[in-house]
């Protein structure tokens, strides 16, 4: 296959295609989404990608409000951190503090809703997520990072390239639940053990607000999102 014959496999691959009618496809990508967050071996190891979200959701919303996104780090220990240079207080600086434990929530919104709401983009959506994630690797400053981040791209691409459109849906819905529960799971950890140096933590030092209303803020937004979503899932599963 040469390079023409590549780039037109990409394009087709990427394109808009049909959404699966509702049925049972989606009750299994929500089981597989509730199995790899509640069964421990496996939570451990595909938690790394929130993470991932967490921290580029940092750099994202920095580099929007006018911070410079300069890389980032994931630990095997699902903590992370990011760093973008601008003013050290400010709106900036609160809002990339603030989007981190969001932004798996919002992305997990964001996919289910380019799938159940019947625009049929899995293909396309799986595409945009192994593209940002290669494009990433530049920013990685750490080899436990360029493993995660291979590892999620990698994955992300094997669906992308040889599932069907059958599969790129299920793994879609799956990946959406995924990290809108995964958003839900880490919140809670910083909720319980949460200290000064993690985001609500800084968040009490940069305003007069306290680290506990940061937290029940971050899961108002949360919480939004798996309204929005479990809205959109809902006429997608039978006998409901």
């Amino acid at each position: 296959m040469n390079a023409s014959e590549i780039l037109q496999e990409i394009a087709a691959r990427s394109v808009p295609g049909l959404t699966p009618a509702s049925g049972w496809w989606a009750v299994l990508a929500l089981g597989l989404a509730a199995a790899a967050v509640l069964l421990g071996p496996v939570w451990r190891l595909l938690r790394l990608g929130v993470t991932i979200v967490h921290e580029l959701g940092h750099a994202l919303v920095g580099v929007l409000a006018g911070r410079r996104f300069t890389g980032f780090v994931v630990s095997p220990d699902m903590s992370g951190h990011t760093i973008t240079v601008g003013p050290r207080t400010g709106p900036g600086r609160v809002l990339s503090a603030f989007a981190g434990y969001p932004a798996p929530a919002v992305l997990g919104l964001v996919l289910v809703l380019v799938l159940v709401a019947r625009t049929g983009w899995a293909g396309t959506a799986l595409a945009v997520i192994v593209a940002g994630l290669l494009v990433s690797l530049v920013f990685t400053r750490s080899f436990s990072t360029v493993l995660a981040v291979l590892g999620a791209a990698l994955g992300t691409g094997a669906v992308w390239w040889f599932g069907g459109p059958e599969v790129a849906a299920i793994v879609t819905l799956a990946l959406g639940v995924f990290l809108l529960l995964g958003a839900w799971r880490h919140l809670a950890v910083v909720a319980h053990d949460g200290g000064a140096s993690d985001d609500p933590g800084q968040l009490a030092r940069l305003t007069p607000l306290p680290a506990g209303l940061w937290i029940a803020l971050m899961g108002l937004v949360i919480l939004a999102c798996t309204v929005g979503a479990a809205l959109l899932i809902r006429p997608a599963l039978p006998l409901l």
